[in-house]
C-alpha cells in the first residue's frame, strides 16, 4: 500500500534535506582549507645545508626546502626576539621605540580587550574557523605566559590572550618555561644559578633531556589528534635552540670535527664605523663560567671561537632532528599534502663576525635569517630558491593569501605568493627595513644603507655586498650621489619611531 505524505511534510523533508546538503557543503569547504604548520627557531642564522653550508648537518630542514621555496634573502625587522616576533605576528614595522623592546607584546597586546582588529594573524585565523595551538616560543615568552624569570607560572596571563585555543609547553624537570628555556640536562637552569653557568653543554644522551625534544613529542601528539578534527588547524611550534646556552645532546656534538669548522670570514671590526653600531657581547658574557669574555676590543681566541661555533652547530643539528620528527608525524597522519609549512628564524646571530657574539646590531649576520615555505600539494614543478629581498612582515599577508582570507588592515608587508610560483617577479621591489641601536637600515639587492639618530659619528653606513660581502668597509664618505639615490627607498621605512 502506498502512503501519501501531506504537502507540509514533504516541504519539511525537502528543507531538512537542503539544510543537510548545505551543512555537508560547508564541512567540505572547511576541510579544503589548508592546515598551517609554523615552525619558529630562535637565533637561527642561515647556517644550513640548504643555504649552502657544506659542513653543518641539517638533513630534515634541507628536505623541507626541497619541497618548498627557500628565500635566500629574508631579513627580520628587529634583531631581538620579542620585537621580531611582534613584527611577524602583526605584519607591522616598528612605529615607536617601545616596539623594539622584547616586551612589546605585553605592552601592546596582553592587557587589551578583544576587538575587531586581530591581535595577531593567528587570532585572525582563529576568527575564521581555524583551531589554533601553540607549543613553545611563538610570541616572546617561552611558554606564552607572562611572568618573571624567577617567578612561578601559576595564574600567569597569556601573552596573546585571544590567539590560542590551546597554548602548551611541557617544561619537564625545569617546571616552568623560563627555566626550561635556559635549562641544563641535570634540571638546573641559568636563572636559579644566578648565571654561574657555561654557555654550552654536551653531556645529555637523549633528545628529551632538553625541552625542545619534549616540544617535538608534544607536537607529534597534537598532530595525531588533528587527524580526527573537522576544522583546519594552525599549529605553531617554537623551538628554543640554538639560543644560548648552546646545549645539545652529545651525539650532535659528535657529528663535527671541531678543526674542520671554519671561523668567520669577517672577524675584523668594520672600517669607518662607530662602536655604538656594534654589540659588545653582553648576551654571551652573562654566562659567567664561559672560558673567555670576548669583547669588541679583545676578541675571542680562535680556539674559543671554534668551540662556540661547534656548540652552535650542534644545537642547530639537534633542532633539525626535532623538526624532522614533527614533519614525519605530519606525513604519517596523512596531513602533509594539505598543509602549508613555514620555517622561520626570528633573526640571525653573529658568530664572531666583527668581534660580535649575539644579534643586537643592524648588520647582515644579525638581520639575515632562514625562511622556507611549502605550499599545499606537490611541489615537484615549483622547487626553487628565491633570491628576492623579502621581510618578516611579508609572512602575515602571505599566510592570509594562502588561506583564502583578506588582510584585516593595511601593512607594509607584501604577500609572497607571486614568488612561491615563480622564481622572479618583475614588479617586486627588493627592499627590507630593519631597526636597532637608534638606526634604520635599508637592504637592497646590492647595498645596505643605515642611518642612525645619534650623536656619535659617522651616522651613515653604506656597504656594497658585491664588493664587500663581509661588511668590512663603510663607503658612505664621498658617495653622496649614491646615498641620495637610495635615500627615497630608505625614507619609505622611516616610520618616525626615533622622532617620537
Amino acid at each position: 500500500m502506498m502512503i501519501k505524505l501531506k504537502p507540509q511534510y514533504l516541504l519539511i523533508g525537502l528543507l531538512l534535506f537542503i539544510c543537510s546538503c548545505i551543512s555537508k557543503s560547508k564541512e567540505q569547504q572547511q576541510e579544503k582549507k589548508p592546515n598551517i604548520l609554523f615552525i619558529a627557531v630562535d637565533d637561527l642564522r642561515p647556517e644550513l645545508g640548504c643555504y649552502g653550508n657544506q659542513i653543518i648537518q641539517t638533513p630534515n630542514i634541507d628536505r623541507l626546502a626541497n619541497d618548498g621555496v627557500l628565500f635566500s634573502n629574508h631579513y627580520v625587522t628587529v634583531p631581538t626576539c620579542g620585537a621580531s616576533r611582534y613584527g611577524l605576528l602583526t605584519g607591522k614595522l616598528p612605529a615607536a621605540v617601545e616596539d623594539l623592546n622584547n616586551n612589546v607584546m605585553v605592552h601592546k597586546i596582553t592587557k587589551n580587550k578583544e576587538n575587531k582588529s586581530p591581535e595577531t594573524f593567528i587570532h585572525h585565523l582563529r576568527n575564521h574557523g581555524y583551531y589554533t595551538v601553540g607549543i613553545g616560543k611563538i610570541s616572546h615568552h617561552p611558554d606564552g605566559l607572562v611572568y618573571g624569570y624567577q617567578e612561578k607560572s601559576d595564574n600567569a596571563p597569556l601573552e596573546l590572550p585571544y590567539s590560542w585555543d590551546e597554548m602548551l609547553l611541557n617544561p619537564g624537570k625545569w617546571k616552568t618555561g623560563n627555566n626550561a628555556f635556559f635549562g641544563y640536562a641535570d634540571g638546573s637552569n641559568r636563572n636559579s644559578l644566578n648565571k654561574k653557568v657555561k654557555p654550552y653543554e654536551q653531556i645529555a644522551e637523549s633528545d628529551d633531556d632538553y625541552v625542545d625534544g619534549l616540544s617535538a613529542n608534544l607536537a607529534t601528539q597534537k598532530l595525531k589528534e588533528f587527524k580526527k578534527h573537522n576544522k583546519p588547524f594552525f599549529l605553531g611550534v617554537g623551538f628554543f635552540k640554538p639560543h644560548l646556552p648552546f646545549n645539545a645532546p652529545k651525539k650532535y656534538w659528535d657529528m663535527y670535527e671541531r678543526d674542520s669548522i671554519p671561523l668567520s670570514t669577517g672577524t675584523e671590526l668594520p672600517e669607518n664605523v662607530h662602536m655604538a653600531s656594534l654589540n659588545n657581547n653582553g648576551e654571551l658574557n652573562q654566562y659567567l663560567l664561559g672560558d673567555e669574555k670576548p669583547t669588541l676590543k679583545e676578541p675571542a681566541t680562535d680556539a674559543y671561537a671554534r668551540k662556540l661555533k661547534h656548540a652552535y652547530y650542534a644545537s642547530v643539528s639537534y633542532i633539525d632532528a626535532q623538526v624532522g620528527k614533527v614533519l614525519k608525524a605530519l606525513k604519517d597522519q596523512g596531513l602533509y599534502e594539505n598543509t602549508i609549512v613555514v620555517l622561520w628564524g626570528d633573526h640571525g646571530w653573529q658568530l664572531g663576525d666583527h668581534h660580535m657574539w649575539g644579534k643586537h646590531a643592524c648588520f647582515e649576520r644579525a638581520l639575515h635569517s632562514p625562511l622556507i615555505i611549502k605550499m599545499p600539494g606537490s611541489m615537484n614543478e615549483r622547487q626553487s630558491v628565491n633570491s628576492n629581498i623579502v621581510s618578516t612582515i611579508d609572512i602575515y599577508p602571505t599566510i592570509m593569501d594562502m588561506a583564502g582570507l583578506e588582510m584585516p588592515y593595511e601593512t607594509k608587508g607584501r604577500s609572497l605568493e607571486p614568488l612561491l610560483t615563480a622564481t622572479q617577479d618583475k614588479n617586486w621591489e627588493n627592499v627590507a627595513f630593519s631597526y636597532y641601536r637608534k638606526g634604520i637600515s635599508l637592504r637592497t639587492k646590492k647595498y645596505r644603507l643605515t642611518k642612525y639618530f645619534r650623536k656619535q659619528k659617522p651616522v651613515i653606513e653604506l656597504f656594497n655586498y658585491e664588493d664587500d660581502p663581509d661588511e668590512l668597509h663603510n663607503i658612505a664618505a664621498g658617495r653622496h650621489k649614491l646615498i641620495d639615490s637610495l635615500t627615497p627607498l630608505w625614507a619609505a621605512g622611516n616610520t618616525g619611531l626615533y622622532q617620537n
